[in-house]
């Protein structure tokens, strides 16, 4: 018999978007209740199979498949071939990032008590884009990977529009461009390996594409691919983002409200990254080890950018948006490396900035509610009036510097060690990006909760309903920078088999 778990999974947080289609638009206790009690299926179920998985069960039993869509009469001659079924799986990395995934998204509603206005919509949206979220993750097929990765933009939209701040129209628009932009690239992308292969399943795929000498419905010559490869680099590119692709999210990490930019910074950029290692590396491996060198330039610049950019900034907000810039450049240095320190240290970095970033932007979420600012010139001293919060704003940047006992440390090294296995010279380079990311961490930081006291609104510090979601984070955190075999046994077999592929 086959499960139905991972469908149920996918769609659990449409359960409650039915539900909060009945309730009136003014209960607002109640809707903020429904919407976050709409996330936890989702963290049950993902939680679920985790533990499953742990016990030693196969994530294959989880497969879904079901006849969808058939072109032309082509199957009949051969079964298969230009079909494109609703497939969902499992694999070690998937996995990590569904649990990843309901975890934020849960925290994200914890965190959406601050919102003021037409809290209907919003949760809907919300929960909407969860439901992108999980689909893009589970996707098995091309196909059903970009229509899951479509709905994710829509939610985005409108949340990022109607609830964020004072620029947000220009910022939701400039988003929509941006990301529309690489989902075109995408699209062509998935058109052209379905028209020479006849399928989009991505385990077929992954075999046909890197089988030398394997017959194809129509022939795909080595600059073909690298082709394929580079457009992947841009559509992706533009999610991750890597720079110059990258103006919309600086918009958006400022514009949109905190809450939203926990799943955005925390999932969404993620989705460029785990687009680029399944269907970059997974699926042309040979002709991504062409571009291994230039993939780490790229991550230079995004480490070199974005660091020095975030040194100069006096808003919190934009700090954590070029940090965020920088941080992704590590995730391309480790795929550039090409080895398994290196790829295993992008993928840490992945799940690692996801907790990271969602806590700081937590917190910025609860500084935005209690002073209306988080410009570094109006705010300081918040270690007298706000000593827990200051505490967890402190250990979330230790963690992003990467402190020894926490995520970002192991992150880091392990990508690093990839890279100067490789190319010393320019992981030394790479270092001064280290370096910089403790300067203006530890400058906004430290501005913020040392000195003489001095902030525009009463300052309170983090009620329990506000404790509870850093504290979780936290401890995520540091239990992968303790414990890190924990993330690192599910993801080796998804390292593996990127490793057989490039001859590693």
């Amino acid at each position: 018999m086959t499960s139905i778990l991972l469908t149920a999974l996918v769609f659990s947080p449409v359960l409650g978007i039915l539900v909060l289609s009945f309730m009136k638009r003014d209960q607002e206790s109640s809707l903020k209740l429904v919407g976050f009690l709409a996330t936890l299926p989702a963290v049950l179920l993902s939680g679920i199979v985790f533990a499953q998985y742990l016990a030693g069960e196969e994530l294959e039993r989880f497969s879904e498949k079901v006849r969808w869509i058939t072109f032309g009469q082509y199957h009949e001659m051969q079964p298969g071939v230009f079909t494109v079924d609703y497939e969902l799986a499992l694999d070690g990395f998937s996995l990590v990032m569904v649990l990843l995934t309901s975890i934020l998204a849960a925290l994200s509603a914890a965190a959406s008590v601050s919102i003021k206005k037409d809290w209907k919509g919003y949760f809907m949206l919300l929960l909407l884009l969860e439901t992108g979220m999980l689909g893009v993750f589970l996707a098995q097929n091309l196909v059903l990977f970009f229509i899951f990765f479509e709905i994710t933009l829509i939610p985005m939209f409108f949340l990022v529009g109607k609830w964020g701040f004072a620029a947000r129209e220009k910022a939701a628009y400039q988003f929509l461009l941006y990301n529309g932009f690489g989902s075109a690239i995408l699209l062509i992308v998935i058109i052209l390996l379905f028209s020479k292969t006849g399928t989009t399943n991505l385990a077929l795929l992954t075999q046909l594409m890197t089988t030398p000498d394997v017959q194809l419905i129509g022939p795909m010559s080595e600059d073909f691919k690298l082709g394929l490869l580079i457009a992947l680099l841009v559509a992706f590119g533009v999610k991750l983002p890597i720079f110059p692709l990258h103006t919309w999210m600086l918009r958006v990490h400022v514009q949109a409200p905190p809450p939203i930019v926990m799943l955005h910074s925390g999932i969404l950029l993620k989705i460029g990254a785990y687009g680029l290692i399944k269907f970059g590396l997974g699926l042309f491996p040979a002709e991504f080890s062409k571009l291994g060198t230039i993939v780490i330039v790229l991550g230079l610049v995004n480490l070199l950018y974005g660091a020095f950019l975030a040194l100069i900034q006096n808003e919190l907000r934009m700090v954590l948006a070029y940090s965020s810039i920088s941080h992704m450049g590590i995730v391309l240095i480790g795929l550039g490396a090409l080895n398994e320190a290196g790829i295993q240290g992008a993928i840490f970095q992945v799940v690692s900035h996801g907790l990271i970033s969602a806590l700081l932007f937590f917190l910025v979420g609860v500084l935005l509610e209690r002073t209306g600012t988080t410009e570094l010139s109006k705010l300081s001293g918040l270690a007298k009036s706000m000593p827990l919060a200051a505490g967890f704003l402190l250990a979330g940047a230790m963690a992003s510097l990467g402190l020894p006992g926490m995520s970002g440390f192991i992150s880091e090294l392990t990508a690093f060690m990839g890279v100067f296995d490789q190319h010393p010279e320019l992981g030394a380079i790479g270092a001064i990006g280290i370096i910089l990311t403790a300067a203006y961490l530890l400058r906004a930081v430290l501005s913020i909760t040392f000195g003489a006291e001095k902030s525009p609104g009463l300052m309170s510090d983090l009620k329990w309903y506000e404790t509870i979601p850093v504290s979780i984070l936290l401890l995520l955190i540091v239990l992968i920078g303790v414990f890190p075999n924990g993330l690192s046994v599910p993801l080796q077999l998804t390292i593996e088999t990127i490793m057989k592929g490039i001859g590693g």
